[in-house]
């Protein structure tokens, strides 16, 4: 029933990485509505099969390249992130006390923790990329400077798709002169 959404997902990070040049250690944020993925309205029909289909198709292609996800949970829980530990604590970001559940977080959000090796929630990120799936307003929690990203995947099941890179802030003025592989 989910393949072509797995091969749809699997597209989308793939190309999301390429495209945003992302290298080992950095972080995708995704926001997913698996109701939009499969037809309703956000918020209304959280499918965790779908979420898990989803997850068994991108995240080993993340573990290879050692890219860490933040899986945004719903509003129910202040859209607070599940992260592995480790990103976590290397960041130095505060640990927050919830365990996401289909209908107090969304099904991603409990794939994610049911996925990861040392799951913990934060309240926030500044992540490198980032994926939206379904409307779910991913922004708040991408570095200060985020650019669109146009894929040749536009939906995922249902779900419209809106995909962001971040780059470094312009600082100077008309003499500055900038980098070029960082834009």
């Amino acid at each position: 029933m989910y393949e072509e959404i797995k091969e749809q997902v699997y597209s989308a990070f793939s190309e999301l990485i390429e495209q945003a040049r992302l290298k080992k250690g950095d972080l995708i944020v995704l926001g997913c509505s698996t109701s939009e993925v499969t037809g309703s309205k956000i918020g209304t029909n959280s499918r965790f099969d779908c979420a898990e289909a989803m997850y068994s198709a991108f995240m080993p292609l993340l573990r290879e390249k050692g890219i860490f996800l933040a899986a945004q949970c719903c509003e129910h829980l202040g859209r607070a992130l599940v992260v592995e530990r480790e990103y976590a604590e290397r960041h130095n970001l505060e640990i927050v006390n919830a365990v996401p559940q289909p209908k107090a977080g969304g099904s991603s959000a409990t794939e994610a923790y049911r996925t990861f090796s040392d799951p913990v929630l934060v309240d926030s990120v500044k992540a490198d990329a980032g994926i939206d799936v379904g409307g779910t307003l991913i922004g708040m929690h991408l570095r200060r400077v985020a650019v669109p990203v146009k894929l040749s995947v536009r939906k995922i099941g249902e779900a419209n798709i809106v995909c962001a890179r971040t780059r470094p802030r312009f600082v100077g003025g008309e003499r500055a002169v900038y980098d070029e592989s960082l834009i």
